[in-house]
Formats: C-alpha cells, structure tokens, sequence
C-alpha cells in the first residue's frame, strides 16, 4: 500500500474547501468492499498517468482521511444513492408491461429530505457546514414511523387513513406470523401504518384481536425501542355503545405503552357529520352546527373523563369527519382533520417528523374545515419545523423560532438556524395546505 504524506492529505483538504457548491465526488470513491484489515479505504487519484488507461493510485484508509473530507465523502455516496433511486422511479410499469412517464413534474415529486439536501448544497454556509448538515439529514432520513390504527368495525379507520395520507402509493402487506397475519401494514417510504382489525364481531374474535395487539406493542425496533410510536384509537361519535373500545383501550392498549402512555396514544371521534342522526350538520359550510358542536365537545370530554377515570391516563378526543365515498353520491368533505393532524405530529418524536410530511395527502380540500380553534395549519408546520431543527442541531429550541423566517410566523431566528432553507421548505407545505 503506498503511503500518502501529510502535504497528500492537505490537498484533498484544500481540494474540497474549493468545492463550495457539490461534495467532492471526484476527490475520491468508497470502495463497497474492505482491505486486508477490513478497513474502508479511499482510493485517490494524482496527476501523474502511468498509461492513457491507468492512473496512478494512492490508497490510503479512510478512519486516516482528516473528518471534513469523511463527511464529505460519506454525504457524496448517499446523495448520489438517493438521486439513482428517485431517477429510476421516475418512470412506472403500466398493466400491459409498457412504461409510462408520470404526469407530474419533477419538482413535485422531490421528497423534503431532497429539497432540504438542495438548500443545503445551494447556500452559502461553509463546506463544513454543509457537510454537518447533511451528515444529519442522512441520519434523519433512516428514521421510521410506526402508527397503529385500532377501531370498531364501522368507526371510519379506513376513511381516516385514506383522508390524511397518500394510500394510492402505499404498499400493502400483511405480517408473516399467522399470529399476526390479520394486521395489515401500509408502507409509505419510512412511515408505516399497522392497521387492525376492527372490533365488535364477537367476544371470542375480539379476545384474539386483543392479543394480536398486545403483542404488536410490545415489539422493539432495532435500536432497542418501542416498533410502535402512535396508537389512533377511532371511535364511531354517532354510536352509543363504546363499551367494546373502552375495554381495548383501558385493558390492552394504556397498560402496553410503557412510561409515555399519554404520549403514544390519540383517540380520534369519527363521522361527527352524522352524530344526532345528522340532523345537525350544515352540510353547505361543512361544520356542525352550535346544536351538534357542543353535543362533540361533550362527548369528547366524556371519553376523557372514563379514560381518566380507569387509567389515570389523561387523552384529549378529537372529534373530526374524515370524509367518505358512496356510490353514485358526491364526496363528503374532511371536518376537523387539519386538528387530528397536528395532533398526530406532535405526539411523533420530533427526529422521526418528516416522515410523515413527506406523506401527507396533497388534497387541499382535505384541509379547508377545522373549528378554528386554533391554526392547526401553522401549528402543523411549526412541528415540521422543529423536526428540522432538531436534525440540523442548532440552538433554536422550538419551532416558533425558526418559523419566522421560513413561513411568516411570529419568532425570532437564533444563529443561522435554517440556513437556506426558507424557499424548499415554504414551497414545500404550501403545496399540501395552500
């Protein structure tokens, strides 16, 4: 192996430092296998050419490379894995084996991770900086979603995923335990929804349904963790009987979630548009009326209430329509879903956030009706936000202090917390909500 000197080194260093716009990919290449000491190295190409076809090389270890050429190599080699894996999805297989280009533009199909990496790669932050920050998108961009959808049959689970996630491209599988097989996943890049079976067929599928469930919360991921990082109860606001979801919630799934119960758990109250028959539902503006409004909000603090009551739990009850579809009728628009879901982000680990963003239903239709409340919207972003700012590690400590320079929202910048960041990101969330 020849050896590379200390003035070898710094010229990579140097080589890089003038590379402000792309990491360095023609300084060096990881090789997929290792040396004889099972060491990655990097092999680096000099000027001088033995033949026309054969450069010499210097081959040197990779642990030995100074840490801003690293990140910068180890960045190169993932952005460059992920730009194959988006060029070669660009183009999909129709029935008949031919190919069809996708309707959309190229733009539109960009992930957040990839926009983020652009406004990265395009700002004026240091090389250094760049490389720290893509190191951490890198790493963010592993990071999986788990939620687990538990209901009666009838509640709207099926509606309530279909309303808040882009199911068109979700793949469909179920578990490859017999035990389990009844739980079907849908897999959407790195956010994963388990969804159950529904409950009230009967006392004896129920108790094995119970078991199914406990058994899926108590899986661990591959750091150690609990596989699951939300259970969405849905209750049926126009039904009277919740007995059977009271004993699923109380018995098997709170006892389930470990130390953070109140934050693993959201229980969502469905088709509030047809509660009191829907008798009360001004279909024209899309909202309850002032009848039905606070016949929700008291239901709402009921579920509460006995919840609380059997488990010490405390779960605040969204009750929201998530829309449905019958045949040869027009579709019931969304109530209340932008609520459900700012509620669903905030109770997801703020490094595991973007998973969800990248999956969330383009439909702005799906968002236009909430109780105003609050600006679940905003809210929305602002959780986003702080997933962004947790994962470039800067001193910002909540969303609202970076949401002033990307969306508009009250705050204050501390440091250069996004860097470039504002267009990519700004785009990107007024693509889903307007």
């Amino acid at each position: 192996m020849k050896e590379v000197n200390e003035s070898g080194l710094e010229n990579m260093a140097n080589a890089v430092d003038d590379n402000n716009n792309n990491a360095p990919a023609c300084l060096a290449e990881l090789n997929d296998g290792a040396s004889d000491d099972e060491n990655v190295v990097a092999e680096i190409a000099t000027s001088e050419v033995v033949n026309e076809n054969e450069p010499e090389k210097m081959v040197i270890k990779f642990d030995e490379l100074p840490e801003d050429v690293k990140m910068a190599l180890e960045a190169e080699r993932c952005i460059t894995h992920s730009h194959e894996t988006a060029e070669q999805s660009e183009t999909v297989d129709d029935v008949s084996g031919g190919n069809l280009e996708t309707e959309q533009s190229t733009e539109s199909k960009k992930s957040i991770f990839e926009l983020l990496e652009e406004d990265i790669m395009s700002s004026d932050l240091p090389l250094h900086e760049k490389n720290r920050r893509l190191s951490r998108l890198i790493k963010m961009r592993e990071r999986k979603v788990n939620i687990m959808l538990v209901g009666a049959t009838g509640s709207g689970k099926s509606s309530t995923i279909n309303a808040l996630f882009n199911m068109e491209v979700a793949k469909v599988g179920v578990g490859v335990d017999p035990e389990t097989d009844l739980i079907t996943s849908y897999v959407l890049d790195n956010l994963t929804i388990w969804d159950t079976p529904g409950l009230g067929d009967g006392v004896e599928a129920d108790e094995k349904y119970n078991n199914l469930i406990i058994k899926k919360l108590s899986e661990m991921d591959e750091n150690g963790d609990p596989l699951i990082d939300l259970v969405l109860v849905v209750l049926d606001a126009s039904s009277k009987d919740l007995g059977t979801s009271y004993e699923l919630i109380n018995n098997v799934i709170i006892p389930c979630l470990g130390n953070d119960k109140e934050g693993r758990i959201l229980i969502g109250i469905n088709q509030a548009d047809v509660a009191m028959k829907g008798k009360h539902w001004d279909s024209e503006n899309n909202i309850p009326d002032e009848v039905l409004l606070d016949f929700l909000k008291k239901k709402a603090i009921s579920v509460q209430k006995r919840i609380e009551e059997c488990t010490g739990v405390s779960v605040r009850p969204i009750y929201y329509c998530a829309g449905y579809k019958e045949e040869g009728e027009e579709q019931c628009k969304p109530y209340n879903l932008t609520k459900l879901l700012y509620y669903i982000i905030r109770s997801i680990p703020k490094d595991k956030r973007l998973a969800i963003a990248d999956n969330i239903n383009v439909d702005e239709d799906k968002w236009l009706h909430d109780d105003e409340e609050e600006d679940y919207k905003e809210k929305s972003k602002i959780g986003f936000l702080e997933s962004i700012g947790y994962c470039m590690g800067e001193c910002a400590e909540t969303g609202s202090e970076i949401g002033g320079a990307i969306l508009g929202i009250p705050g204050t910048v501390v440091g250069y917390v996004v860097g470039g960041f504002c267009g990519a990101v700004k785009g990107f969330f007024e693509n889903i909500f307007g």
